[in-house]
């Protein structure tokens, strides 16, 4: 079962928020992470590749930073199956295209916008993500 993290969760999400606003000030773009790393592949359209890699860096660095600051490590609440890793990666991915952008994209900086679209694509992943939960727990019980 997944801890309840109030506190930890709103400080997240905070720094969430400020890293959306900062790029969309600083950078005039959306903090949508499937195309920022999609822009770290070849061929390079502009000079923002360091920015972009640096973004993707502070996403893999920062539960190694949690920990360095609690003295806790980060426990991973995923499966370690590499299968149902690899599918479910495939899957997202299929999903941040076909939906023209993913979780951050839409559910941050799409709805901070009131985007229609975006609250449509949020509501869709959700629903998404709260069934396969409900079908791997209590109905495979994974």
């Amino acid at each position: 079962m997944t801890s309840f993290t109030p506190l930890a969760s709103l400080i997240g999400g905070m720094l969430i928020g400020l890293s959306a606003v900062l790029l969309m000030l600083l950078e005039g773009r959306i903090a949508g992470i499937s195309g920022i790393a999609s822009r770290l592949l070849p061929p390079y359209r502009d000079a923002g590749f360091a920015g972009r890699l640096a973004f993707i860096a502070g996403l893999v660095a920062a539960p190694f930073v949690v920990a360095a600051a609690t003295g806790t490590p980060v426990v991973q609440t995923v499966s370690a199956n590499p299968v149902l890793m690899a599918a479910a990666g495939l899957l997202v991915g299929f999903g941040s295209v076909w939906g023209s952008g993913c979780t951050s994209g839409h559910g941050v900086c799409g709805l901070a916008r009131l985007s229609p679209r975006s609250a449509v694509a949020t509501a869709v992943f959700m629903a998404t993500g709260f069934a396969t939960v409900f079908v791997t727990r209590h109905v495979l019980g994974i």
